[in-house]
């Protein structure tokens, strides 16, 4: 078993991406998150820090790549099903990001997270456009623009329309974007 692989250092990497969160969802800009500021969230000491990630950033791209390889993979199961699945893996992911909301939410003054899911749905919309059997439609929006708004209802519902559930914003999404 690698150093990587031990059970302890990976409780201690999710404990300071937990203290990196919290205090990014407190408030705190990345810059003023010092190393001391978060090992003492994450009741550790600057030393097991540094055994793990060299730098704030680092564990800040170790953080936005864990939640980028769950929405990769939600995403995915999107692209491959069938119309009677796709409202069930639709109502997966976005459970995901509401589970994620306050991660996400903290996580989007990088940009990242945003720009990930964007070009995951423009791919996702480009597919399922180039695999549909479907008769080709007079009138088709731009996958630039379907992939906008798809994400932008998204990240509204995220952070201020949380009194509609995600089955109900699944179904307007499929009930929108059909194609």
């Amino acid at each position: 078993m690698t150093y990587k692989e031990d059970p302890r250092a990976i409780r201690t990497q999710e404990m300071l991406k937990e203290a990196l969160l919290t205090l990014l969802q407190e408030g705190h800009s990345l810059h003023q998150i010092t190393i001391q500021k978060l090992t003492q969230r994450a009741n550790l000491n600057r030393t097991t820090f540094y055994l793990h990630y060299q730098n704030i950033n680092e564990l800040k791209e170790h953080l936005t790549n864990d939640i980028f390889q769950v929405l990769t993979d939600k995403i995915e199961n999107l692209t491959s099903t069938f119309d009677r699945n796709r409202q069930q893996h639709l109502l997966q992911l976005l459970d995901y990001l509401l589970e994620q909301r306050n991660h996400i939410l903290a996580l989007v003054q990088f940009e990242q997270i945003e720009k990930h899911l964007l070009l995951l749905m423009k791919d996702l919309i480009v597919v399922r456009r180039s695999n549909s059997k479907s008769i080709v439609r007079k009138v088709v929006v731009d996958p630039d623009v379907k992939t906008a708004s798809i994400v932008g209802i998204i990240m509204w519902w995220l952070k201020d329309g949380l009194h509609l559930d995600s089955t109900y914003i699944a179904e307007q999404i499929n009930l929108m974007y059909r194609s």
